[in-house]
């Protein structure tokens, strides 16, 4: 009956006055994400829906931040406008059959899709091989919220530390990410992401820098640290509640290494930049778009341990201060309200205002 009573409210409304914008129903990465956007949306004077009604929703805008809720599944427009972001997942990938799937489905049925975003070049090249019309694919980066990743200080980082019960003398690097199958444990690792990489890096930097410690974060981290455990390397282990204590913690370390195969952003490149934390990140996702090695950052082949290592250690031994202005120019220029100007074009002619 709720069911019934939604569809019959949104389609009574006028055609595709109101933007629905859809999470993966996970609190993690891609929840941010359909929460600045909504945000974004509504400071456009776009009337933005309740997440809530995502599947019951007739004759509006939806768009879904993740193509895995949408393409990755079967769908049905319902009279709606229907947008989404696809942001990672090549075909062909080993172990990833959904990533096919998504492919094929925009293939397929990309003249019932209105708006696709794409963080990055690689995959807006992706995207366009499938067929489908230019004018429906929008490039906008993951964004960051600088004014909650601020630029730290030597009083934030001190203060970081002692939240986390990190010894100031420690060398710490820092692994934002969820590289764990499932929520669990993550005993199986999510090779995508990188986490024998990872592993392969911080042995090689274990022998050039003393009293390296590993700062692991986000959930599904148990092949890391069984890893790190089985090396004899240090490392804290920190579930941290909300984006608030993210943010805190990327003070706290002297390097944000990245080491996937795979990603859209990942967020950590824009969050290290912002917060003035040196970056060592593999050529994937924005990163390869955003990064530029000895500028602002380091970048590395994917899978490259060696230079990985290199990298870290040569951070190791002093960042120049106008690398770290650099990064936190890089960050700012992809703010979530400096990349409205780009949302803004996405939803013109998706939601249509009055």
């Amino acid at each position: 009956m709720r069911s019934l009573a939604i569809g019959w409210r949104t389609q009574s409304w006028p055609a595709h006055s109101r933007l629905f914008v859809a999470g993966d129903g996970n609190r993690w990465a891609i929840a941010d994400d359909a929460s600045e956007i909504a945000r974004v949306a509504r400071g456009l004077g776009i009337q933005v829906g309740p997440e809530r009604w995502i599947a019951r929703v007739r004759n509006q805008s939806v768009f879904h931040t993740s193509q895995f809720t949408l393409i990755g599944l079967p769908f049905e427009r319902a009279g709606n406008r229907l947008g989404v972001a696809y942001l990672h997942g090549r075909p062909g990938t080993p172990g990833h059959p959904e990533f096919d799937t998504c492919y094929e489905t925009v293939q397929r049925r990309h003249e019932e899709l209105d708006r696709v975003q794409v963080s990055n070049r690689a995959m807006e090249e992706l995207v366009l091989g499938t067929g489908i019309e230019p004018t429906k694919v929008f490039r906008i980066p993951i964004g960051v919220d600088t004014a909650r990743f601020r630029r730290r200080d030597e009083a934030t980082r001190a203060e970081a530390r002692r939240e986390l019960g990190l010894p100031e003398s420690a060398f710490v690097v820092g692994s934002f990410q969820k590289d764990g199958v499932g929520w669990g444990e993550g005993l199986e690792p999510k090779l995508i992401k990188g986490p024998d990489v990872l592993l392969d890096v911080c042995e090689r930097l274990a022998r050039e820098v003393p009293e390296l410690l590993v700062l692991l974060t986000g959930p599904a981290r148990g092949f890391v640290a069984a890893g790190l455990s089985r090396l004899g390397i240090p490392f804290h282990r920190a579930l941290l509640p909300d984006l608030d204590a993210v943010a805190r913690a990327y003070r706290a370390v002297d390097v944000c290494l990245v080491t996937s195969r795979d990603e859209g952003g990942p967020k950590a490149v824009l969050e290290a930049m912002a917060t003035g934390v040196p970056l060592v990140t593999t050529r994937v996702g924005q990163a390869a778009d955003l990064v530029r090695t000895g500028e602002n950052g380091w970048l590395c082949d994917v899978e490259d341990a060696e230079g990985l290592a290199a990298a870290c250690a040569e951070a190791a031994r002093g960042v120049a201060p106008d690398v770290l202005d650099a990064a936190r120019e890089t960050a700012e220029a992809c703010s979530w309200e400096a990349l409205a100007p780009r949302w803004a074009a996405l939803f013109r002619g998706f939601v249509e205002q009055r």
